[in-house]
């Protein structure tokens, strides 16, 4: 198998251990799943058939952060408690994932249950002097990690407008350099608390997945990963802080999945341009998604349109006309195109010439998740 690496900026080869730890970044759940978020998910859901196709036993693990800026500012606007809140949409984004046929991940974890864990990777940062105490928050100081930047290999004046958009707060008088960034804050005061040795407060966004995916996986991981706008400033902070404090390397294998566009703009919360998975399970069949979003190569942006569906539906329908019975051709097809980068567009393509031959697709369209 060969497989991009985000971190060599290239499609190398990728020889995983018989066991598999894979850490994708999970949702904020302050609003339903759209399909930007079903297309990174269903990336490391092919991987993994993949994978486990190939031998290997895979543990996938999905973080859950409920506790951060975005769910507290909904659950704020709402007058809903923030884990109610949290509650209500992790129960909508299991069904959506589930009718999409995604595999149960390994463990789907929840940032507030990481305190002790969230407390003690920043304890060590401070001791390590990685670490700072200023204006009664923790921040990291990326002056002290040699590497920081490596990942995304973006010049400063783009990190600082990166870390800006994605609430990093480059102008904060307390920071010694803009790119620091938090790992612990004083609450407000209607946002929960936790007591800590610098103080009540909560922990910063990056520091809550480094302590999961040490907690459930260990120091180095096999393969992590999620959107393409994850890469700054968020992965490249997990790798910071974990390094400076473990001297291990953080991942083997850095996988991130193209942004998904309606009307020539990324899908995004904040936007508010999203298109709901659940919205299209009420009018399109499951298998009929999932084949849509298949059909666009995983690191590639793309662009919503509703004919995408249309013709998914209208694949699937030929497919089922297929003939039954073993489907050696198929599955050989598939296993060569998803060892090329999971190369999901060139499987369809070759299963909709096998089944315009007359020849069955089922076992390669099941290998892919399509259930026929």
């Amino acid at each position: 198998m060969r497989l991009f690496d985000t971190a060599r900026g290239e499609v190398v080869a990728f020889t995983p251990p018989p066991t598999v730890t894979m850490y994708c970044c999970g949702i904020t759940p302050y609003d339903s799943a759209h399909l930007g978020h079903a297309a990174v998910y269903l990336t490391f859901d092919v991987l993994q058939r993949r994978l486990r196709d190939l031998g290997h036993e895979t543990r996938c693990v999905r973080n859950v952060t409920d506790v951060d800026d975005d769910i507290l500012n909904k659950a704020r606007e709402l007058g809903v408690y923030y884990l109610d809140l949290a509650a209500e949409e992790m129960a909508r984004f299991d069904a959506d994932m589930s009718a999409l046929g995604l595999l149960p991940v390994h463990a789907e974890p929840r940032a507030t249950s990481a305190i002790p864990e969230i407390l003690s990777l920043i304890d060590a940062a401070l001791r390590t002097g990685h670490a700072y105490q200023s204006g009664g928050s923790v921040y990291f100081d990326v002056s002290s990690f040699p590497f920081f930047g490596r990942l995304s290999r973006l010049e400063r004046p783009e990190m600082l407008r990166l870390a800006a958009e994605h609430g990093g707060r480059p102008d904060d008088p307390n920071k010694r350099d803009p790119l620091d960034f938090v790992l612990w804050q004083p609450s407000l005061p209607d946002e929960p608390s936790w007591e800590s040795r610098w103080g009540p407060g909560r922990p910063g966004w990056h520091i809550e997945c480094s302590a999961l995916a040490r907690r459930e996986l260990g120091d180095t991981i096999d393969v992590h990963g999620g959107g393409r706008d994850l890469v700054f400033p968020h992965h490249e902070c997990e790798v910071a802080q974990c390094e400076a404090v473990t001297g291990q390397p953080f991942v083997r294998h850095w996988v991130h999945v193209g942004l998904v566009e309606l009307d020539g703009t990324k899908m995004s919360k904040s936007l508010g341009n999203l298109v709901f998975v659940g919205d299209l399970l009420k009018e399109f069949e499951p298998m009929a998604v999932r084949l849509a979003l298949l059909g666009h190569h995983y690191r590639r942006d793309w662009e919503w349109h509703r004919a995408d569906a249309e013709a998914a539906t209208a694949r699937l329908e030929r497919w089922r006309a297929a003939p039954r019975g073993p489907g050696p051709a198929a599955l050989a097809a598939v296993r060569e195109r998803l060892d090329d980068d999971l190369d999901t567009p060139g499987a369809l393509a070759d299963l909709d010439r096998l089944a315009a031959a007359g020849q069955p697709v089922h076992e390669g369209a099941a290998l892919l998740g399509v259930a026929l």
